[in-house]
């Protein structure tokens, strides 16, 4: 399928952020639903080499938690001015326990529903001095009747959300996907996904969805051009009844596909220290401005420059409205 318009670049920063979106911003509220873990990271110095082992010894001077993937997610569009809502299924441990902590810290409400067989994921990350050293993860996949009463409590609240955001990392809590989007369509609400995974067909009828570079090629295989994923792209997007897709591609930017074409929007210049969890910032700034009624034009340009903040930062973490506002006029073109 051909795409239906000529590609157009965007390189200025379209929204205009005043005070009366701030204010629609405030007033918003968006349930998150996904794969939720606790980020945790030791900081330390390398001075030697095991006597034991060919491996580094890490001596570690501090450390820090964060919560992680959907519930990055939730946290992100609370930094952003408005209000998350968090749905997910953890289990009846010391690391759940952490993740409530950190969430209520960050002013995120949550609604975890508890699976007694389940271990909490957890990632832990050792980092020397300029790079990380050594990831160990700890994660398994919820039971039925945990998503059962994750399913039913989102029945429940739905109805209140303006947005709704399915963050999937592929660990099992959004194995009904596909009731999740269509409960949410009936009752008119728009769903954003981050997509996981080669089949999407459980995201069909969503809003949106938004796989990077790597995700899509997952989906549609490897394409020669960009005029090839170009058309690729619009026809998973016929295919799923979506009213936009939006393809993030690190330093080539982020493609919008609607069915006014396709939009290029430029990667903005910035040191990128980590991208861990800018996907996160992205769809969190895209529920955003969806959410406050701009265009997907100028949605998509906000998550661009959020997107662009949270690479300049360690690990999982926020962007606030203010810096991103800052980000686009200071890199704005003429």
């Amino acid at each position: 399928m051909k795409s239906s318009a000529p590609s157009r670049i965007l390189s200025g920063p379209v929204p205009v952020l005043d005070a009366a979106i701030r204010e629609r911003v405030a007033r918003l509220h968006v349930v998150v639903v996904g794969d939720v873990m606790l980020d945790e990271y030791w900081f330390g110095d390398v001075r030697r080499i095991s006597p034991e082992a060919p491996v580094p010894v890490v001596h570690v001077s501090r450390s820090d938690e964060r919560p992680g993937g959907a519930a990055n997610v939730a946290r992100n569009i609370v930094s952003l001015g408005g209000r998350a809502t968090l749905l997910a299924v953890v289990g009846a441990d010391a690391t759940a326990d952490r993740l409530r902590r950190a969430l209520d810290g960050a002013g995120v409400r949550h609604r975890l529903s508890v699976d007694p067989a389940l271990r909490t994921t957890l990632k832990l990350r050792v980092l020397g001095p300029h790079q990380q050293m050594l990831r160990i993860d700890f994660e398994e996949r919820p039971s039925a009747p945990a998503l059962q009463a994750n399913s039913a409590e989102y029945e429940r609240i739905v109805g209140e959300a303006d947005v709704v955001v399915l963050s999937d990392y592929g660990k099992g809590a959004l194995a009904r996907a596909a009731g999740l989007v269509a409960f949410a369509r009936r009752l008119g609400k728009p769903v954003l996904v981050d997509p996981k995974g080669r089949d999407y067909s459980d995201y069909a009828g969503a809003t949106m969805v938004t796989p990077n570079r790597a995700e899509m090629s997952e989906v549609v295989g490897s394409w020669s051009d960009l005029a090839e994923l170009d058309d690729k792209a619009e026809g998973l997007r016929a295919q799923l009844r979506l009213e936009a897709l939006v393809v993030t591609m690190s330093e080539q930017g982020m493609r919008l596909y609607s069915q006014d074409g396709v939009v290029r929007q430029p990667a903005r210049a910035q040191e990128v220290f980590d991208v861990s969890g800018a996907g996160d910032t992205v769809i969190a700034a895209l529920a955003i401005m969806h959410g406050v009624g701009a265009s997907w034009e100028d949605a998509v340009a906000f998550a661009n420059a959020a997107g662009g903040v949270a690479v300049g930062k360690l690990g999982t973490s926020v962007v606030q409205f203010d810096e991103v506002a800052a980000f686009l006029q200071g890199t704005s073109s003429p």
